[in-house]
């Protein structure tokens, strides 16, 4: 059995699964109305909250799988990328977790964690295939070829990635956090036409969102407060529509470029209800397995070599991929 953590920003989350897969437990306590009030995470209040968080959620999980930490066999956690002191609080409780029992520890990559959530059962998909990992943090391409392998990245964002531009346009348009599910929900209200936002046109597969963010700002200072009221179902369907738009025509770009015969979409962008239409042959991740969760990260750390015990008390968190 397996135990993973993740804290890398603002979810505490624990889960069990099994060798193969399976996921016993999948625990996640988010902090999203904590940070609601200042419009986006921060970090040290999320690295505080975790440490209130953290073996809450072990314990839930444990119960949740009718296990005891005498159970487990393996511990994984997220070494980064992310907010360090989110990822401390993490590493810091695998690490006892795992030398209290003489475990072996994996120390897993966020973006590793998203991708393998599409190993996990009951239907795990197998490699290769091209993968568009679209998150708060992060947008990329991404050429899977092995379990467990570092995937070749093929493109990613030059500025924004996809969820932190639903998460500007969101605050932009005077909605709540997080800012995609908000412009999510509110687009099914409006006319995704009624605006022609810009789609960055960048060499190769990277990805561009600043234009966007800012054609939107510049849109909502030309309404007066009664209009942008009237048409602020328009402007969120016409805003995520012009997001999508460019992460759907990338990724079937990248697919064609490298002769992928299947396409897959994971991290909190893969949520988004528009991108999952557009997107009718690809395979998704699990709604439960989009946001950050620990399975994902319990699920990676069965393709990567575990390090035994005491070396791993040397590791560190990272809060960028290098």
């Amino acid at each position: 059995m397996i135990l993973g953590l993740e804290t890398s920003c603002d979810e505490t989350a624990a889960a069990l699964i099994t060798a193969d897969g399976q996921i016993l437990a999948n625990v996640v306590s988010s902090q999203a109305d904590l940070h609601a009030r200042y419009g986006g995470v921060v970090p040290e209040v999320a690295s505080r909250r975790h440490l209130e968080l953290v073996s809450p959620v072990v314990r839930e999980a444990l119960g949740d799988a009718q296990a005891e930490l005498d159970d487990v066999e393996l511990v994984a956690v997220t070494a980064g990328p992310g907010l360090i002191g989110a990822l401390l609080v993490g590493v810091a409780a695998a690490k006892a977790i795992a030398w209290a029992r003489r475990l072996p520890l994996v120390p897993v990559d966020h973006l590793q964690g998203h991708v393998a959530s599409l190993y996990l059962q009951p239907e795990p998909l197998e490699p290769p295939f091209l993968c568009l990992l679209a998150s708060g943090g992060h947008t990329m391409l991404l050429d899977v070829q092995e379990h467990g392998r570092a995937a070749r990245v093929l493109g990613s964002t030059l500025d924004d990635a996809a969820g932190e531009a639903f998460d500007k346009g969101a605050r932009l348009l005077g909605l709540g956090y997080p800012g995609g599910a908000e412009i999510d929900r509110l687009a099914h209200e409006g006319d995704p036409g009624a605006y022609e936002f810009p789609i960055a046109r960048v060499p190769g597969l990277d990805f561009s969102f600043s234009g966007v963010k800012t054609a939107l700002l510049y849109t909502v200072r030309d309404l007066s407060a009664g209009e942008l009221v009237q048409r602020r179902a328009d402007l969120a369907a016409s805003y995520q529509h012009a997001i999508v738009r460019a992460l759907v025509e990338r990724a079937r770009q990248a697919a064609d470029e490298i002769g992928a015969s299947t396409v897959a979409v994971v991290g909190g962008v893969a949520a988004n209800s528009e991108l999952r239409v557009a997107l009718p042959d690809a395979t998704l991740a699990p709604l439960a397995l989009c946001t950050d969760n620990a399975a994902m990260i319990a699920s990676a750390a069965r393709f990567e070599s575990a390090i035994p015990y005491p070396r791993y008390l040397a590791i560190d968190a990272y809060a960028s991929s290098a």
